[in-house]
């Protein structure tokens, strides 16, 4: 199956709390294209595992537009959300037991996952190919117990794409992993996605993951506050014109400081009028 792309358009999300409101995501424009894998980072609370759970459809935006491949999300009904989910969307939630079944071997697990999409009339690999796809075929039909927290992970990999879909969405797939474990499950989510097209898209802390994507996107105060590509980290103008300053130059620059952009020639330079920096 090849991969789904992913578009937002304007997306906000606002919960109700103690009775406030709070903005999640206050206008996000995201494209990943099909194919993509793409790490979502960001400090705790900014927005990113809101973001995961709409393109999930798990919860529907207060405003704006989720496109993932064809559907549109925002307007679908539940019925086409569970199909959409069951087939096409593959999710991992932080921590591998909230994806297993504590009392099944992790083929069983593969096979009860596939159930749905079986019955809607989707050809599927066996659960032991899937395994295998992922190295822990020899631990197919061992009770979870025997596995390491990097075999449960994988094992929580499995489930996740047991039915081939065209995207997957894992939340810190690699939190409290050691170094080796870690690498392992980082290396089997690239493996499914050079190998199936499947579009990946990890929420992640850990710097050296975001080190080793190709594409990185971080979310702050509910917004793209930057792309990282090989490397390379960039601030992301909004459709609305807001541009937020990254990393060392945030640092530098104490809230009330005035900015001004100058165009010299052929780009342009940012200048703190009160204080700050200077020259950037």
């Amino acid at each position: 199956m090849h991969g789904l792309a992913i578009r937002t358009r304007g997306l906000v999300h606002i919960y109700h709390a103690e009775g406030h409101d709070v903005a999640a995501l206050s206008g996000v424009d995201l494209d990943v294209g099909a194919g993509e894998m793409v790490g979502l980072l960001g400090p705790s609370g900014s927005g990113k595992s809101t973001l995961m759970s709409l393109l999930a459809g798990i919860f529907r935006p207060s405003a704006g537009k989720v496109f993932v491949g064809e559907s549109e999300l925002s307007t679908a009904a539940p019925r086409d959300l569970d199909r959409l989910r069951a087939t096409e969307v593959g999710l991992m939630l932080q921590g591998a037991g909230r994806n297993l079944l504590p009392h099944a071997t992790p083929a069983d697990n593969v096979r009860f996952a596939q159930h749905q999409a079986a019955r809607a009339g989707r050809e599927l690999p066996a659960p032991g190919d899937v395994l295998a796809d992922l190295g822990i075929a020899g631990h197919a039909d061992a009770p979870l117990e025997e596995l390491t927290p990097g075999g449960l992970q994988l094992a929580a990999v499995a489930v996740a794409v047991s039915t081939r879909p065209g995207l997957l969405l894992c939340d810190e797939p690699t939190s409290q992993l050691d170094h080796a474990a870690r690498d392992r499950v980082l290396d089997a989510l690239a493996r499914v996605n050079r190998t199936y097209g499947t579009t990946v898209v990890l929420v992640t802390h850990d710097p050296d993951v975001a080190r080793v994507l190709p594409r990185t996107v971080t979310i702050r105060d509910g917004r793209i506050g930057g792309e990282g590509r090989s490397g390379e980290e960039y601030a992301v103008v909004t459709a609305d014109g807001f541009l937020p300053l990254l990393g060392q130059v945030r640092d530098k620059l104490p809230p009330g400081t005035l900015v001004r952009i100058h165009e010299v020639d052929d780009h342009f330079e940012l200048r703190a009028e009160d204080g700050g920096m200077g020259d950037e």
